[in-house]
């Protein structure tokens, strides 16, 4: 019996704690629970647990996004508002050598135009957007092809 792989990080940044009741027009209906149970369920099919995490603390995610460069097997990140503000998180997530896919449930080029430009987007191997909650489980997804493609 293989043992299993390390389990794949998805972070989530600031205020999608609120997510089901914060601009459901924009971000679903969908809470931030229903999203981690979609998640586990499709890690699970595709052979990887996972460690899901949401905060609204900038530091508190970069020392997450740390951990996944040492504990965990590739990242899914949502960085929410700092994917348009943080060079900090940019600076850690260039050093990863792990797989990394961002996630948006909105679409941002079609929003505010601020919202077009992504640090992360800078560091990502691909970006999904725009799908609402399905995107976390297309991430995971792409994060499991790219780990293929590296045995």
């Amino acid at each position: 019996m293989e043992p299993m792989p390390k389990p794949i990080y998805v972070l989530n940044g600031p205020n999608l704690n609120l997510l089901g009741t914060r601009q459901p027009e924009i971000y679903g209906k969908e809470t931030l629970s229903d999203v981690e149970a979609l998640c586990e369920s499709k890690a699970n099919s595709l052979g990887y647990g996972i460690v899901f995490r949401q905060s609204n603390s900038e530091g508190e995610l970069i020392n997450w996004v740390q951990e996944s460069a040492r504990e965990g097997s590739a990242l899914v990140i949502n960085a929410a508002a700092y994917s348009h503000t943080s060079i900090a998180l940019y600076d850690v997530l260039v050093t990863l050598n792990i797989p990394v896919i961002e996630v948006h449930l909105s679409n941002l080029h079609a929003r505010e135009t601020f919202r077009a430009k992504s640090y992360v987007s800078l560091t990502a191997n691909g970006v999904i957007m725009g799908l609402g909650a399905a995107g976390y489980t297309l991430s995971l997804e792409a994060a499991a092809c790219l780990l293929k493609k590296q045995l």
